[in-house]
Formats: structure tokens, C-alpha cells, sequence
């Protein structure tokens, strides 16, 4: 049963940045894939980026070049850093397991808010 906490969100001008960080109870080197989603207001949640334990990173066409994936296997923590951000963006970051073939575990965590202004 692995625990997610994300943190990092905020409010932030259009054009600016924020980097989110997804602090897992298990090291995430024994997890295939983590991946961030999103959730914008009366939209479905969708992958906004991924990395699998062997570096393998995809991203959203809407954030290719702006967003960034990263890990840190020590810390156990998936980052997302976000530069220049559309107001767009605005929505609810969680971070999940992801695979390609697989649906992520059916359990979302709080997630962190992020939300930007014109």
C-alpha cells in the first residue's frame, strides 16, 4: 500500500513557475512508472507527464517544452517543474503510478492545488 503526498502547489502569475514534489512511502525504484495527473475544473483528469525506472519520460502535447519530470531515488520524490505557466494549468496536481497498460492504483491522494492567474 503506497502512500503519495503532493505539495509544491500554490498561485503563480501566468508565465511563471512552480515545482511540485510527490513524496512516496515506497521507494519508487521498485515502482514501474510515476506519473503526474491533473484535474481542471469540470474536466477529466488526465497524465500531464511520466518516468519509468529505467528513464523513460513521456509528456502532454499541452506541456511538452515547459514542464519537466524528474525523480529523486534517495528522497523518493517525483518532481514536476512547471515554467511558463497558462492559466490553463490551473487545476488539481496528483502523482500515481503509471504504465502504459496498466491503470494507476484506484486511490488518489489530496493532491496540490495549482492555480494560474491572467
Amino acid at each position: 500500500q503506497v502512500q503519495l503526498v503532493e505539495s509544491g502547489g500554490g498561485l503563480v502569475q501566468a508565465g511563471g513557475s512552480l515545482r511540485l514534489s510527490c513524496a512516496s512511502s515506497r521507494s519508487i525504484f521498485t515502482i514501474n512508472g510515476m506519473g503526474w495527473y491533473r484535474q481542471a475544473p469540470g474536466k477529466q483528469r488526465e497524465l500531464v507527464a511520466a518516468i519509468t525506472r529505467g528513464g523513460n519520460i513521456i509528456y502532454a502535447d499541452s506541456v511538452k517544452g515547459r514542464f519537466t519530470i524528474s525523480r529523486d531515488n534517495t528522497k523518493n520524490t517525483v518532481y514536476l517543474q512547471m515554467n511558463s505557466l497558462k492559466p490553463e494549468d490551473t487545476g488539481v496536481y496528483y502523482c500515481n503510478t503509471w504504465s502504459s497498460s496498466t491503470p494507476p492504483y484506484d486511490h488518489w491522494g489530496q493532491g496540490t492545488q495549482v492555480t494560474v492567474s491572467s
